[in-house]
């Protein structure tokens, strides 16, 4: 008996680190089985237009926009969060419609990897959206867009290691059932914005959005009762005000509700024009936001004609630090909006 002890406390030692490694995985995964999470989402939201508000499709300053994003969360734990997005979208019917009026299409991507790719979220989008100029110049604009959305959540149950599986000699693999509702689920959903874009001079530009996801609230999980896909629900806003003629603030501010948890984000950045000319700017962009009671996020961009490239990392200052080492997680982001020279510069929310 004392043999048999002690072999199987060797064993559990042994497996002791390995068991640990899973432990937080199983955590994070814990609350997705039940589809009770929050959506995947950017801290670099202001760069991310159509995961923000569908309202955003056709709205900004060119012929068409293409916006990529990436985030690695958290990379003291081995690819804990890894979100990948793209997005395009592009005005249309314009010699048609009043002038000052927008009519955008868009489709969107992503991708989202959780727990070293044993739980992965992929989903394609088509979007459209109308703005109605409120005065003759076009320089304020209030308009609603819609958005719907095709997603496929699975899950790799052989990558996964549970407490029943530890016996006597070691980790058997050996376990009941557990996903007896399958471990790859597929949905379509809804989402809604409204959003109002002003200026005061034509130079200026200042914003207010409000947008809903998962509006229809679509039945998706991998065990035996169906959750209901929680609705988010945002608030969000900001602007491009010149300080002089060289230097200009970009701020924004972003509040978010989805399932009883909640995150509100805001910060600004600095851009100064590098090349000194209106028609052709080559800027850079130094600033910070701050998920309050979560991560401080240092920024940097540089915009060039119509491309702008934005690069972030998350500095956990909340009580995850000591789990993550402070390493909340890094964050790329690139617009390229396609514009005509003769373009007539009309303020649009600028990222």
């Amino acid at each position: 008996m004392l043999q048999l002890f002690t072999r199987f406390s060797y064993l559990y030692c042994k497996e002791f680190t390995k068991m640990r490694k899973f432990l937080l995985i199983i955590f994070m995964l814990a609350a997705v089985v039940s589809v009770k999470a929050q959506d995947p989402h950017f801290s670099q939201f202001f760069a991310s237009p159509l995961t923000l508000n569908p309202a955003f499709t056709g709205k900004f300053d060119g012929e068409w926009r293409l916006a990529v994003n990436h985030r690695d969360q958290w990379p003291s734990i081995p690819k804990a969060y890894v979100t990948s997005s793209a997005s395009f979208d592009i005005g249309i019917m314009k010699s048609k419609l009043p002038a000052g009026d927008v009519f955008g299409i868009g489709f969107s991507a992503l991708t989202d990897a959780s727990a070293n790719g044993q739980l992965k979220l992929n989903f394609g989008s088509a979007s459209l959206s109308y703005h109605k100029a409120l005065d003759e110049d076009g320089y304020n604009t209030i308009g609603a867009g819609f958005q719907g959305t095709y997603s496929n959540l699975s899950i790799d149950e052989g990558k996964l290691t549970f407490e029943d599986m530890l016996r006597s000699n070691g980790f058997t693999g050996a376990r009941t059932d557990f996903f007896t509702n399958g471990n790859n689920q597929s949905y379509f959903d809804l989402n809604a914005g409204l959003l109002f874009s002003g200026s005061t001079n034509g130079i200026n530009n200042y914003y207010a959005g409000v947008s809903v996801y998962h509006v229809n609230r679509p039945s998706v999980g991998f065990i035996d009762k169906n959750y209901k896909l929680a609705s988010r629900f945002t608030a969000h806003g900001g602007g491009t005000f010149p300080l002089t003629d060289l230097l200009k603030v970009n701020a924004s501010v972003i509040h978010q509700v989805q399932a009883g948890a909640s995150e509100t984000t805001l910060g600004a950045a600095l851009s100064y024009n590098l090349s000194q000319e209106d028609a052709k700017p080559a800027s850079i962009f130094l600033g910070s936001w701050l998920r309050l009671n979560d991560a401080l996020i240092p920024y940097l961009g540089l915009e060039v004609g119509g491309l702008r490239i934005g690069a972030s990392y998350d500095v956990n200052i909340s009580s995850l630090k000591t789990a993550t080492a402070s390493r909340g997680g890094s964050e790329f982001s690139l617009i390229y909006i396609k514009r005509k020279s003769e373009s007539k510069g009309i303020p649009c929310p600028s990222f």
